[in-house]
């Protein structure tokens, strides 16, 4: 077994889904992957159960009944990939908007820089680095995460970021159960989490490409429980001191 694991959570992803565990497999670090498929109707499913017969060993599925979330889907991830002992626990996006390269940038942060957590950033040292966004959706995501820092007081640039290594220590601390978020806030919240248990986050600058096939799963409600949802959680943390 190899010591880290990269967590796709999919739903609709036929497009994209055999291109990007290729591409991760292709890589010269040695990555198991765990795809968690919200029962598809396009058949994800059923694609990587395909693949898992070239990939014996290397590639695994964990199939759900229902859509319920982002990170509904990532704890379940966590959870079977803790199980399974894994070292270093990555998330990534099934849509080639985190470059499977960039994934031994992040782990390299993790076993040899001595972070706890490395973070895969679109907006450290002043820069912009996100490819093929409108202005709208752009100043959005980099207001939030502008936002969320203010609220939080954490030191993390990119504060909604999704791709992401976690030493398995970090996830075995944070109360998985507890995490309350399930859409865009529940990046921002596995953060905090983090942060107020003192770990060593380390970002990363990486280039996000926006999708270029099948549909994205951004919505109102999702950004809505991300800008309000912050500071509920930030007041919870000041009383439960």
């Amino acid at each position: 077994m190899r010591d880290a694991i990269v967590i796709i959570p999919t739903y609709n992803e036929i497009e994209n889904i055999e291109a990007i565990i290729r591409a991760v497999f292709s890589k010269e670090k040695a990555f198991d992957i765990l795809v968690v498929d919200d029962n598809s109707p396009d058949l994800t499913g059923l694609k990587v159960k395909e693949l898992q017969l070239e990939f014996n060993g290397q590639l695994f599925l964990l199939s759900r009944q229902e859509k319920t979330g982002l990170g509904s889907a990532y704890i379940a991830g966590f959870k079977w990939c803790l199980e399974k002992h894994y070292d270093f626990i990555f998330e990534m996006d099934a849509d080639f908007s985190h470059d499977p390269k960039d994934l031994i940038k992040l782990y390299n942060s993790c076993a040899l820089n001595k972070a706890d957590m490395s973070i895969g950033s679109r907006y450290i040292n002043n820069n912009i680095n996100v490819v093929n966004w409108d202005m709208k959706r752009l100043l959005l995501s980099y207001f939030a995460s502008k936002y969320v820092r203010f609220i939080t007081r954490m030191k993390i640039h990119d504060t909604t970021a999704g791709f992401v290594c976690y030493k398995r220590n970090v996830l075995e601390a944070i109360d998985l159960n507890n995490i309350k978020f399930v859409g865009y806030a529940f990046q921002i919240e596995m953060k905090f989490k983090a942060y107020l248990k003192e770990f060593k986050i380390i970002e990363v600058p990486v280039i996000f490409t926006d999708r270029t096939k099948g549909k994205s799963k951004m919505s109102g409600s999702i950004i809505s429980e991300a800008i309000f949802g912050v500071i509920n959680m930030k007041l919870k943390s000041v009383f439960n001191k």
